[in-house]
């Protein structure tokens, strides 16, 4: 199976230009390419890790990836898949957030003796003349094709800024130079960057008569939607300190059964053999397969040694294990009452929930255990000496924590 073929099964190639082409420049491992990542926050999320899965892929086979941080346009904005526009951000933030994505993406490719670039777009995007821009690439552009973009089109009724009409010419631009500079031929992205990717091609081929090319790769979790990347504290993030190896390896372990071997098969580099033989589990089996999804995902991202401490502590949730690596609340003698706490409270200074009234209502529904055993009176109290072993609260199927009486 060639690399171009792999990627076809795995469900990943969503749009492509002149097919034939790339097939030949990757499969022969070719191809100079580039993945945006504007630095909006200081660290990376799910929502990035397809697209650096891709990037290793294609490196893999012999490929050149540039990593490309947007210090320039994350000043403009991209308004793909937003209703409102980003919040303006100063460039020590900016720079303060990049200096963070290189550290992460350093995981994923091998920058080692150039088989790999990082670049950043602030260096040519900021010192452009506008006037210049407006001649040299403005020209270039349709003001009517560019509104019939879906990425403008969504945003019409609410609203769009002329600063993020923008984002489409300074994204071509980022193409256009790096083909000239480092002789990227390739564009790749997320499903909702075709009306950029193909404004970059474009541009090249009429400003330099030569070819470009471009390419998108399925968005993830369909059945899940805009729930991807979410938990009920937020955004998961690569950066342990923001979402812990755990509470990764818990999202990834929880995720909808129709979505498993999806995900298996688009972010994980198990054979696609090995991934076939699991599509036909089912019930029990079913799990198994979100523990090895959890497993090699959380592996990738923060190491084998914390994956496995994720794996003893997701476990012990079900009654067996260690819970070291769970996430830990920790209360002190001044949090008792007469040397005790009831569940409503406990819950409450654990943040388990906000409110007692919250932890109340969940307690009635019957959605609360500790240790395993389901908590059916609200009046239920727990002693310095059952706190001081440590219990695990657990609301729901997916909230839960580990509280202990420091």
């Amino acid at each position: 199976m060639t690399l171009y073929e792999e990627l076809q099964a795995r469900g990943l190639i969503a749009q492509i230009t002149d097919e034939e082409e790339v097939k030949e420049l990757i499969n022969n491992g070719k191809a100079t390419f580039y993945i945006g990542f504007d630095p909006t926050a200081d660290s990376l999320h799910v929502g990035h890790f397809m697209a650096l899965c891709l990037m290793k892929r294609l490196q893999m086979a012999g490929n050149r990836p540039i990593a490309l941080l947007g210090g320039g346009t994350t000043m403009v904005g991209d308004p793909s898949g937003r209703t409102d526009m980003r919040q303006m951000m100063t460039q020590e933030q900016i720079q303060a957030n990049a200096d963070k994505f290189k550290i992460q993406m350093s995981k994923f490719l091998d920058f080692s003796e150039g088989r790999a670039l990082m670049l950043n777009n602030a260096e040519w995007l900021l010192p452009l003349n506008y006037v210049e821009v407006l001649r040299e690439v403005g020209a270039h552009f349709s003001v009517n094709r560019m509104l019939s973009a879906e990425c403008y089109k969504q945003r019409m009724e609410k609203g769009l800024s002329f600063l993020e009409f923008n984002y489409m010419i300074m994204q071509s631009y980022d193409f256009y130079h790096m083909f000239q500079k480092y002789g990227c031929c390739m564009q790749c992205g997320g499903d909702d960057q075709w009306s950029n990717i193909l404004g970059g091609t474009e541009l090249i081929r009429r400003k330099l008569g030569k070819n470009a090319y471009g390419m998108t790769i399925t968005l993830l979790l369909t059945s899940e939607g805009k729930k991807m990347g979410k938990t009920q504290k937020g955004a998961v993030w690569l950066d342990p300190e923001k979402t812990s190896p755990f509470e990764f390896y818990q999202y990834w372990r929880n995720v909808e059964d129709a979505d498993v071997m999806k995900c298996l098969r688009m972010l994980t580099f198990l054979p696609l053999e090995e991934i076939d033989r699991m599509s036909c589990w089912e019930g029990s089996q079913l799990n198994t397969a979100k523990e090895i999804l959890a497993f090699e995902l959380t592996k990738l991202v923060h190491s084998e040694e914390e994956a496995r401490k994720a794996q003893e502590s997701s476990r012990a949730l079900f009654g067996a294990g260690n819970a070291a690596e769970m996430p830990t609340s920790e209360l002190t003698d001044e949090d008792l009452t007469d040397g005790g706490i009831d569940i409503l409270t406990l819950m409450q200074k654990a943040g388990v929930v906000p409110s007692k009234s919250e932890a109340r209502r969940a307690v009635e529904q019957g959605g609360v255990s500790v240790d395993g055993g389901k908590i059916e009176d609200i009046k239920t109290m727990f002693t310095a000496e059952q706190l001081a072993a440590g219990v695990i609260v657990k609301k729901g199927k997916k909230s839960f924590r580990r509280v202990i009486l420091k």
